[in-house]
């Protein structure tokens, strides 16, 4: 198991920017694949971005083109910036380690409203 914090979330209106942040109780991110996922309001939990171990990321439809996943092994963290932000990206965003797949954090809420 590991341990997953997650932070950055908050309150902005539909075209604006956050960056979320999670800290990983694992030896590196870098070895890893890390991945963001989201819960948006009577929906499942749904995958948003992967970064793999040899940095090669994957976006769902709707995170393409506006988030951006990212990591820092120094600092043990995985990012994903939100640019653009709508509506219905309102929800509470986690991060995830796959190869832990039952491990998660409390989430980070992101509300986009006008």
């Amino acid at each position: 198991q590991v341990q997953l914090v997650e932070s950055g979330g908050g309150l902005v209106q539909p075209g604006g920017s956050l960056r979320l942040s999670c800290e990983v109780s694992v030896k590196s991110v870098s070895q890893y694949p890390m991945s963001w996922y989201r819960r948006t309001p009577g929906k499942h939990r749904e995958l948003v971005a992967v970064i793999f171990a040899d940095g090669f990321t994957h976006y769902s439809d709707s995170a393409k083109g506006r988030f951006t996943i990212s990591r820092e092994s120094a600092k043990n963290t995985v990012y994903l910036q939100l640019n653009s932000l709508k509506l219905e990206d309102t929800g509470v965003y986690y991060c995830n380690v796959p190869v832990f797949p039952d491990s998660w954090g409390q989430g980070t809420q992101v509300t986009v409203s006008s």
